[in-house]
């Protein structure tokens, strides 16, 4: 039992402190941190009050000084072990560290609250975005739009070394274009070339070693920064000039140029949307009988028969160590899957849904629809059927990102199917597919499959 600082006996420091609050309306931490009292200023309070026997007023009508507890005499306690004076219970540091505490755990219950609510917020604008009828292209959200800070994320990404390794170690995709452009020096010799997203500078310095008079490369993640001593190193930087930023942003030296040359490819070869960017650039800055490389590409769909990876990936919600979980594939089936497919799980002769020659293509041709017709090519019984992505560039040189070729970075595109088609050898399984950007995230895209009586719309992201 203590006495509080007003003469009335109580159980607990705690409940002192909650009753001076409730009773007197004198808030300890408050009159501490209102007068920037120390440990011998706090003690010199608590007795002032003890030998004087104030009441609440006293506290709370102070003047901000001087304070009527300043004399030495007010150090010794009034009260034989106060509790309020205890070593190791209540100093003004520990005062207001349980106040800050406190405020601490109410803070803290409201982030929760909040992180709740968000949840279920993103899971029904997802539900929004992915349920929405296909409109008809236009109006495109393109990156040209987007704010340098709400792009950051997607430039972050590429400052590190590891994802330009994997991508140069990616010997079909790098040597292709070494190889274009070693193999025809005529295309380059004595042009002015630009290089739209340059990372290490690996392309840039191709283009110089083919016969370039001069070469511009651009890019806005901090990868720049190791190009710029790349290029140094290998003594090209009388011929290649680095700029960091946004090609919508900045300006280049020169009015025209000859080529441009880019690694815009994403999954599903749109996913990224980079091809924006060197649209942007072919239309601001190629010269009359400039061109673009790649030139031409194309995005083709196959099917695939795998039951091992339906019962992985699907069929296990069904059945989770004796639980039902089938509600978990409302997530799971909509989400586009990156993956190295099986050659030996293709189950259709492949059907291609949109060429694109980066010379001619508009921005707005960038979302379509296709119908397809794939040809069967295997009888399955109620197996498990997808779909996946690969394309062929041609610039004299071409490669495929198709599952029976050399594997590259950028693997397949897989759509899961939550029920298996049954399909039968020479059969036609037509269907249609739109593809169209995210109207809230332009570099991510919204790819819809009709097939027999189904309609999914997937979220590569």
């Amino acid at each position: 039992v203590l006495l509080c600082l007003f003469f009335r006996l109580l159980s607990s420091v705690a409940a002192t402190l909650q009753h001076c609050t409730a009773e007197h309306q004198v808030n300890l931490v408050d009159v501490i941190r209102k007068h920037s009292l120390d440990d011998y200023g706090y003690i010199k309070m608590i007795n002032f009050v003890r030998s004087t026997k104030c009441d609440a007023s006293c506290l709370t009508g102070l003047p901000d000084a001087p304070l009527p507890w300043e004399s030495e005499a007010f150090l010794r306690p009034v009260l034989q072990d106060d509790p309020l004076l205890q070593t190791g219970t209540l100093t003004p540091l520990s005062l207001m560290a349980q106040a800050a505490e406190e405020r601490a755990r109410q803070s803290e219950e409201a982030l929760s609250r909040a992180m709740d609510d968000l949840h279920k917020l993103k899971l029904l604008a997802q539900g929004l975005v992915l349920n929405a009828e296909t409109g008809r292209p236009g109006n495109l959200g393109t990156v040209a739009e987007l704010r340098e800070d709400e792009d950051e994320a997607y430039f972050s990404s590429y400052g590190h070394y590891g994802i330009h390794e994997e991508m140069l170690k990616d010997k079909v995709r790098t040597e292709s274009y070494r190889d274009f452009m070693y193999r025809n020096p005529e295309v380059f010799r004595d042009k002015v070339v630009l290089d739209v997203g340059c990372g290490t500078g690996i392309l840039s310095m191709f283009a110089a070693r083919a016969g370039a008079k001069k070469v511009i490369a651009v890019d806005q993640s901090e990868i720049i920064y190791q190009a710029m001593d790349i290029v140094r190193s290998n003594q090209l930087e009388d011929k290649i000039t680095l700029i960091k930023g946004r090609i919508e942003d900045i300006s280049l030296p020169v009015e025209k140029v000859d080529i441009i040359i880019s690694e815009w490819m994403g999954y599903f070869l749109l996913f990224e949307s980079m091809l924006d960017s060197v649209l942007y650039a072919r239309d601001l800055y190629l010269a009359d009988g400039g061109s673009v490389y790649p030139d031409l590409c194309n995005i083709s769909l196959a099917a695939v028969g795998d039951t091992q990876k339906h019962r992985d990936r699907i069929a296990f919600w069904d059945d989770v160590y004796g639980f039902n979980m089938a509600c978990m594939k409302k997530a799971v089936v909509p989400e586009a899957v990156v993956q190295e497919v099986n050659a030996d799980t293709l189950i259709s002769e492949p059907a291609v849904i949109q060429t694109i020659d980066c010379n001619r293509v508009c921005l707005s041709e960038l979302e379509f629809a296709s119908d397809f017709c794939l040809k069967i090519t295997n009888t399955t019984d109620c197996t498990f059927v997808k779909f996946f992505c690969y394309y062929y560039f041609f610039f004299q040189v071409m490669f495929s990102t198709g599952p029976q070729v050399t594997k590259t970075h950028w693997k397949q595109t897989v759509f899961l199917l939550e029920r298996p088609i049954p399909v039968q050898a020479g059969e036609e399984l037509q269907g249609k597919i739109t593809v169209r950007k995210n109207k809230k995230d332009p570099r991510s895209l919204l790819v819809t499959l009709e097939l027999r009586d189904r309609k999914q719309t997937y979220l590569l992201q």
